[in-house]
């Protein structure tokens, strides 16, 4: 069986969101956030600390959007999945990385700087500056859902899931406000998802269990 390590509103999310689209078993273990500082027995599987961390026998994970490509391609066949030879694969893979590369990584600097640091290490200019780095990127989803519903293939996949969650984390951090009318209707869209749903709902459960934690 699959297990995911999560902590809550993490990239891990993204996961688990593919585990309940695709009707996956697997062992949800939540941790205290940031584990490195609250779980240092997690240490001994995921020597950086980092969230999330996915097992599946001998393979272990700790990129969000590669554990959903990865989901999909070994225990598909899915439509979750654009296949090599459909036209939407080069989008699809573009938006793949995109999610991390351009979307989360800015999010997370502005996260950092508001709430993760101690207060007199707070910045709010450098929280600002990356504020606007993330919605200038997301410009390229303001332009793709103009033309679409989804991102890729005509139908939903984990493109979707994976910019889904940058979009539920920039709600997190304040940053939906600023959403242009294109990508408010398609984060609208991807919540009312039984399987969105059912990952927030197993997300909420588990986290009953976790005692509450203030970053370091």
């Amino acid at each position: 069986m699959i297990t995911l390590y999560h902590c809550y509103g993490a990239r891990s999310f993204r996961p688990l969101w593919m585990l309940e689209e695709m009707g996956m078993p697997y062992d949800l273990k939540m941790l205290p956030f940031p584990p490195r500082v609250f779980a240092k027995d997690y240490l001994s599987l995921n020597p950086l600390g980092t969230i999330p961390l996915m097992i599946d026998g001998d393979t272990k994970m700790t990129e969000s959007s590669g554990i959903c490509h990865y989901l999909g391609s070994k225990y598909g066949p899915t439509p979750l999945i654009v296949r090599t030879d459909e036209p939407g694969y080069g989008a699809f893979i573009n938006w793949m990385y995109f999610s991390d590369a351009t979307l989360t990584f800015p999010q997370t600097l502005v996260l950092r700087y508001t709430q993760l640091e101690p207060e007199g290490r707070r910045n709010p200019q450098v929280a600002s500056d990356y504020a606007k780095w993330f919605l200038g990127r997301l410009r390229a989803v303001e332009a793709a859902t103009a033309r679409a519903e989804t991102l890729a293939a005509k139908r939903f996949t984990a493109a979707d899931i994976v910019i889904g969650y940058a979009l539920r984390l920039a709600g997190i951090i304040g940053l939906a406000k600023d959403f242009g009318p294109n990508v408010t209707a398609y984060w609208e869209r991807l919540q009312q998802r039984d399987g969105y749903q059912r990952a927030l709902a197993a997300e909420e459960a588990a986290q009953q269990n976790v005692a509450p934690s203030v970053p370091a």
